[in-house]
């Protein structure tokens, strides 16, 4: 038996395929025949339990599930259907076509005619992690951040001395960077930015008051010992520990590779044709890896095919399939592409969500015949589009949940809308990479809070004698500048945008004394913890102080103290001043180039 009327793609099986590829929203006619010679057995038959749950699911439509094991014959355009082509699509993305749930949704769609797409709310504050936080800077950094009304996460290793000392409501991370368990990426989802203000703990040997009155008079007053986890395991280990939990939250400044040559290395992905074979048209597309072809004889992907509007078809596509586990890009503003342009426009899909049939988040780009150029795409430019059309009610795109990705040349843009530089024929577009990127100007993303001293111990003809007690001292210190040095250099290393700012010695004396900033390493004296904790916060929103390290003291001397009037309090320093004088690559390592540091 025949049907008596015909069906639309873009109802049943188009729904859940074509559409939702942005692809032409005409309509295009098929029928089903008895003969179902021209389809596998397995295909789409149901068991006994399956087809309970099928009667009770379509026992209110007329369409029956029969139908869709009959022979698929085009009506239109001169050239057939490759169902061959349309079924392999099917296999490379769902893997072998459960045929329950793919009827089932099909039928739903009938009935329903709608697809609704889960809502993701969109992350709208950037926090701010300080690590240390119930320490002498720490502390202080958490005080202002919260005055500011700036959204603080505090990670600490002991609960009930952090709420004591921070308040109630505070925010914390209870945890130990020593321990690289407690460190669960759950706890640190939102932080985009970090203070560490973590610091083996050096204390008197005869032991000190609670309130730590002789450490906060200075190393220089008492004699020092170790107390706790050693400076290996704190400054070294623990920073290892604590870069690799932020890491992904904060951003690489160099972007986040998700395709293609980079970092002397490249990443493929598991790309799959998506073309209007699932419409009935006749183009054909590919996705190759080519070892030479791309920019100076480097890998690269290609994207190539024939389009043809045949049958009402127009465009190719090709798709990943979905990734294992989401693509956190929450700490980046967009994605760029490098490519050999051919002069036609492409389109970009980003997905979101699982399920096939869903709102793709799509930016149309102009490419340069015969050119390698980068394309930037913002997030914010991804339009929500679903089955060719925008949707102003789809929920903000949310970078934190990235699924698949998917590249496209189509004679349709959006809302009938078509592409300017469509034309039917081979195409071919190099593809080298994509990559997540961080807008400019960058900022300091880490800024972690060193100390002075941490090139000295072994530099040679340095008079230590004339050093401070922590440089003098170090070996008996089990090396603790030594390891402060080597945490310095795992940020360095990171790919973190970062700053290190490293204080002379530490007094509880109020911030608003004249500053000295320096760098190689060779100042001495003293800086107020309430200043410290100023210029890091500070150092998270200029440029000027991206991958800087530097050293920082007050004009005032050990031997005179500081204070302030509350009457008259000092105006508040504009820190980026400092910052603007600083260069680039001074670490003080400089003169360790002829000297090993052992340890």
């Amino acid at each position: 038996m025949e049907l008596s009327s015909s069906l639309k793609l873009s109802s049943p099986l188009s729904t859940s395929i074509v559409n939702n590829i942005q692809g032409s929203s005409s309509s295009y006619k098929v029928k089903f025949s008895n003969n179902t010679s021209s389809l596998p057995k397995p295909f789409l038959q149901l068991d006994d339990r399956s087809r309970r749950l099928r009667d009770q699911q379509v026992s209110h439509t007329s369409v029956y599930l029969r139908s869709f094991r009959k022979r698929v014959t085009a009506k239109s355009g001169s050239q057939g259907w490759d169902i061959g082509r349309f079924i392999k699509t099917l296999y490379f993305f769902n893997g072998p076509p459960s045929p329950l749930k793919f009827v089932s949704s099909v039928f739903e769609k009938l009935t329903n005619g709608s697809t609704e797409e889960p809502v993701n709310e969109m992350e709208t504050t950037e926090i701010i992690l300080v690590a240390g936080a119930t320490g002498g800077v720490g502390r202080r950094v958490v005080d202002i951040l919260r005055s500011r009304g700036l959204p603080v996460k505090a990670l600490v290793r002991n609960e009930e001395k952090a709420r004591k000392m921070l308040g109630p409501d505070i925010d914390l991370i209870v945890a130990d960077i020593t321990k690289e368990n407690t460190l669960v990426p759950e706890k640190f989802k939102g932080v985009r930015k970090v203070i560490n203000a973590v610091s083996v703990i050096v204390g008197p040997k005869e032991g000190d008051t609670p309130e730590r009155e002789k450490y906060n008079q200075g190393v220089r007053f008492f004699e020092p010992e170790i107390k706790g986890d050693s400076p290996e395991l704190v400054e070294y280990v623990g920073m290892k520990n604590l870069i690799n939990a932020v890491k992904d939250g904060v951003g690489l400044e160099n972007g986040k590779l998700l395709f293609g040559a980079g970092d002397n290395t490249f990443k493929d992905l598991p790309w799959g044709a998506l073309d209007d074979v699932v419409m009935g048209g006749v183009s054909e597309s590919n996705f190759i890896v080519d070892l030479t072809g791309g920019e100076n004889g480097g890998p690269t992907g290609i994207f190539k095919g024939n389009v043809s509007t045949t049958n009402n078809g127009g465009f190719t596509s090709v798709r990943t399939k979905n990734f294992s586990e989401a693509e956190d890009l929450s700490a980046y503003d967009g994605l760029v592409l490098r490519l050999k342009g051919d002069g036609l426009r492409y389109k970009l899909i980003v997905r979101t969500n699982q399920d096939w049939d869903t709102v793709g988040y799509t930016a149309s780009f102009d490419t340069s015949p015969g050119q390698w150029q980068s394309v930037r795409l913002p997030f914010s430019s991804l339009k929500p589009v679903f089955r060719a059309k925008t949707k102003s009610d789809a929920p903000p795109f949310n970078p934190a949940s990235i699924i698949s990705l998917q590249l496209m040349f189509s004679k349709f843009e959006y809302d009938g809308k078509l592409n300017p530089t469509f034309k039917e024929g081979l195409f071919e577009l190099p593809l080298s990479s994509i990559r997540a990127y961080i807008e400019e100007p960058l900022t300091p993303r880490f800024v972690h809070v060193g100390s002075a001293g941490v090139t000295r111990p072994e530099r040679p003809g340095l008079d230590l004698s004339k050093q401070p007690p922590a440089v003098r001292l170090n070996k008996e210190l089990d090396f603790i500048l030594t390891y402060k040095l080597k945490g310095e250099d795992l940020i360095r290393e990171s790919g973190i945008p970062y700053a290190i700012v490293r204080p002379c010695a530490l007094t509880e004396e109020p911030a608003g004394a004249d500053l000295i900033f320096d760098q190689g390493d060779n100042i001495t004296g003293k800086v107020s913890r309430d200043e410290v904790a100023r210029i890091c916060i500070a150092a998270l929103e200029s440029p000027h102080a991206l991958n800087k390290t530097f050293e920082v003291k007050s004009t005032v001397p050990f031997s005179e103290p500081f204070t302030v009037d509350p009457e008259n309090p000092p105006p508040e320093k504009d820190y980026n001043e400092y910052f603007k004088n600083l260069k680039d690559g001074i670490t003080g390592k400089e003169a360790l180039e002829q000297s090993t540091v052992s340890v």
